[in-house]
């Protein structure tokens, strides 16, 4: 929404753990999807390791380019838990005991039998003038500070314990301080059949620097991602403000548009082909070499015993040359066994560029394709795979009823 206030934000994640790469940071993104609901622009993610100084120097550095920072971790009554010491050295304050989140954490020991050892006493230390964030489901109080123009929430690093904060304390302190801001909305568009740079190149005056709604473009094992996103007062304003965009989009890209829907809830290829063959109570089987049953692993999943999946052979790649005739006989082969659809993948072919042969026999047509193996090897199985069971999407388009989007 033009003219809009912007507020700015930023995520630090605090702990060895997460630097070394010993444990995957899931909080970030968690809390960014969150902050973004509530309209807050995160511009910047931070890691960072238990050390004072280089907490110190994080936290100053997001009060700088933020108004809203929201950090986990560090919280625990351990010498590597800094998060506290360091916000109050960034700040140039001291750090003050809070008594009634000491008795509470008194009381959590006592409640358990146990007497509370003494360092536990350092999560009821708070820097001064900052409000602790109850936490009723452990013994690490949250810290709400103001710090020169930036607002702080600093929430424990266990996801459960953050989560249940967020909802019952910081989200609406947040909603509170962000309404008059609006809100930001994402809607993907989730296509298959071209490489990035020609998707991008068929809508050239969509992806533009400050252009509203935005438009970015992300390429995932030759899933290609539209992200539409857009401001305004209320969701169904954003809802109304992506409409043009996301038509335009819809009719030049027309069938290589596989499904629709919003950052929660991505839809993978296979997962949208097999939702429409249960749902028209459609069957698929497979026949593969050189995937490693990858595509039958995908399709057992989707299926979730809701009969689609008729069930898969798995081969041994013999190296023999693509025959696409050979294919497109035994996806017959698989179809008149009582299948709607038959899937080959065929093995690699000892011909230059690498490539595969997938087939698809359906109910009126028999196609194949070659798939030229570009990229790195490691999406090489999941790449062919797509193209297999996209075959079989593009025959669902054929037939009565189409494809579920």
């Amino acid at each position: 929404m033009a003219g809009q206030k912007v507020i700015r934000g930023e995520v630090i994640a605090i702990g060895d753990e997460l630097t070394t790469g010993q444990r995957l940071d899931t909080n970030t993104q968690w809390l960014s999807q969150r902050l973004t609901e509530l309209g807050v622009t995160v511009v910047a993610h931070t890691t960072v390791a238990d050390d004072l100084d280089l907490n110190r120097d994080a936290f100053a550095a997001a009060a700088e380019r933020a108004e809203l920072v929201v950090c986990t971790g560090g919280l625990g009554p351990t010498a590597d838990d800094l998060t506290r010491d360091a916000l109050a050295a960034a700040a140039g304050v001291s750090l003050v005991t809070d008594a009634a989140a000491l008795a509470h954490v008194e009381s959590l020991y006592r409640s358990r039998g146990r007497e509370m050892p003494p360092q536990n006493r350092r999560q009821a230390e708070f820097p001064e003038g900052a409000t602790p964030i109850a936490n009723l489901g452990g013994t690490a109080p949250g810290v709400d500070f103001q710090f020169g123009d930036a607002r702080v929430f600093a929430l424990p690093g266990v996801p459960a314990e953050m989560k249940q904060m967020w909802a019952e304390t910081v989200g609406p302190t947040l909603y509170d301080v962000t309404k008059d801001v609006g809100v930001m909305r994402h809607h993907l568009v989730k296509c298959f059949g071209v490489g990035e740079s020609q998707l991008e190149a068929m809508l050239p005056d969509l992806f533009t620097r400050g252009r509203e709604p935005q438009v970015g473009i992300t390429a995932s094992k030759a899933t290609i991602t539209l992200r539409v996103t857009a401001r305004g007062a209320d969701e169904a304003a954003c809802r109304e403000a992506m409409q043009p965009t996301l038509q335009c989009v819809r009719e030049t890209l027309g069938d290589l548009i596989y499904a629709e829907c919003g950052p929660e809830n991505e839809i993978e290829l296979h997962t949208a082909v097999v939702d429409e063959l249960a749902e028209r109570r459609l069957t698929v089987a497979t026949s593969e070499a050189m995937t490693g049953g990858l595509l039958g692993h995908w399709l057992a999943e989707a299926d979730d015993d809701r009969g689609a999946f008729a069930g898969g052979v798995l081969r041994l790649p013999t190296g023999a040359a693509v025959d696409a005739a050979a294919a497109e006989q035994e996806a017959v082969a698989l179809r008149d066994g009582g299948a709607t659809f038959g899937v080959v993948v065929g093995a690699m072919g000892s011909v230059e560029p690498a490539q595969v042969i997938v087939a698809a026999a359906g109910p009126d047509s028999v196609e194949s394709k070659r798939v030229i193996l570009v990229g790195h090897p490691s999406i090489h199985r999941s790449l062919v795979s797509k193209h297999a069971i996209n075959l079989v999407r593009q025959m669902l388009l054929g037939l009565p009823g189409g494809v579920a989007a």
